[in-house]
């Protein structure tokens, strides 16, 4: 069922750059360093760093300010997560080549995961509320027109089916699996598929106090891991149905071979420890696909650098896909939440049509306890199946599958 959508088109906006091949640059050049979060401050005694968008402010002005240069003048005002999903958007539709008049009397459907969505941003709101005081309305209007999904749709007049997933750090992976179905169902003739999450202050908090981040680069799959670090970011797809379009037209013309997820509704924020959840779900996107393990070239993994999360994913990759090249890229953007599996779909694509992987950065030291370790240098691949996958709070676990055409 899947595989008859085509990924046609790309767009991603995070730490690594502002645009995907710039990121993709970055990425292969193995730059990546967090730093202090310079959106907000807290009474930490230790700043512990985050992978912010450059100039997360959303600026207009320079090259290296791009987010509102890609969103019309009404939706300025937005939040920045929905100004970053617009942006993606766009970035997408250039990419596949569509204009956004091409998008008219066309059932175009927008499925966008997220997770805070910055529902927790607008704490001097509730400051000056507790205070007694009487605070304007409007970020809480700027909070309820910034619906990711919504806020896409109303950019480009698209009347299409609408959805904004939010399961947790899976959400983005789950969009495009989603965005895909529909297709699949014939629903829609196009799907804008993707993730977008900005920087919150109460989720840095949230995290922390949580115990599970880093207070230096992360490591994800390393010996001496302690946690991850937290980013911001977009990454949106254009799925068009295969019959709509030359598999050969576009070097980012890929098929959606395989979705998949599962709950295994273990704990609030730890996966289960055998890891049935994600191996329900990649079993799952391998059914969907018709692939074998041994057809997966190589697998970009959710990595956060937690203890857990990557015992879990290695004990999984080792009974289900052993000797298959994994990697984590969260040490080049931080996890950015309801959009990491999104941004990661992404990079998948990317190095798929290009053949080539990038070092998991971070990792340096094999676990003892691990019978498998990442990839540790940038490496061509020959393959033409790939996976992506998310490993999420609640027990939430999805995977996507990927090929050439």
């Amino acid at each position: 069922m899947y595989r008859q959508v085509m990924v046609t088109g790309m767009g991603c906006i995070c730490a690594l750059g502002t645009s995907l091949d710039q990121s993709m640059k970055n990425m292969f050049a193995n730059i990546g360093a967090p730093e202090p979060p310079i959106q907000f401050s807290t009474d930490h005694p230790i700043q512990y760093p985050v992978f912010s968008l450059p100039n997360s402010l959303g600026s207009d002005s320079g090259e290296s300010q791009p987010v509102n240069h890609w969103v019309s003048k009404q939706n300025q005002y937005l939040t920045l997560t929905a100004r970053m999903g617009i942006a993606a958007a766009a970035q997408a539709l250039e990419d596949a080549r569509i204009h956004p008049k091409d998008l008219r009397h066309k059932r175009v459907g927008v499925c966008m995961g997220t997770t805070v969505g910055c529902a927790l941003n607008n704490d001097s709101f509730y400051i000056q509320y507790k205070q007694g005081n009487d605070p304007g309305m409007d970020p809480i209007k700027r909070f309820l027109a910034s619906n990711p999904a919504d806020s896409i749709a109303r950019e480009f007049n698209l009347d299409g089916p609408t959805q904004t997933i939010v399961n947790a750090c899976a959400s983005g992976t789950d969009a495009i699996g989603v965005g895909a179905s529909w297709l699949a169902a014939d629903l829609c003739d196009l799907v804008i598929a993707g993730g977008t999450d900005e920087l919150c202050k109460v989720t840095y908090n949230g995290f922390i106090s949580l115990m599970i981040t880093d207070n230096a680069p992360c490591k994800p799959f390393d010996a001496n891991r302690k946690g991850l670090n937290l980013g911001e970011g977009s990454g949106v797809v254009i799925l068009e149905p295969l019959h709509k379009k030359s598999p050969l037209k576009d070097r980012n013309n890929c098929r959606v071979a395989g979705y998949g997820s599962a709950c295994d509704a273990y704990h609030l924020t730890a996966p289960k420890p055998d890891g049935q959840g994600l191996k329900t779900a990649i079993n799952q996107a391998l059914f969907n696909s018709s692939f074998t393990p041994e057809d997966i070239g190589f697998i970009n993994a959710h990595g956060t650098g937690t203890q857990e999360n990557d015992k879990v994913e290695m004990t999984v990759f080792e009974q289900l896909l052993p000797r298959i090249p994994f990697f984590s890229t969260k040490g080049y953007t931080g996890h950015t939440l309801g959009a990491a599996g999104a941004i990661e779909a992404i990079f998948t694509l990317y190095s798929l049509t290009h053949q080539i992987i990038p070092k998991s950065m971070g990792f340096s030291t094999r676990d003892p306890k691990a019978a498998i370790s990442p990839v540790e240098n940038n490496q061509a691949v020959s393959c033409t199946a790939a996976m992506s996958q998310s490993v999420a709070f609640g027990g939430n676990n999805a995977a996507l599958i990927f090929s050439l055409p």
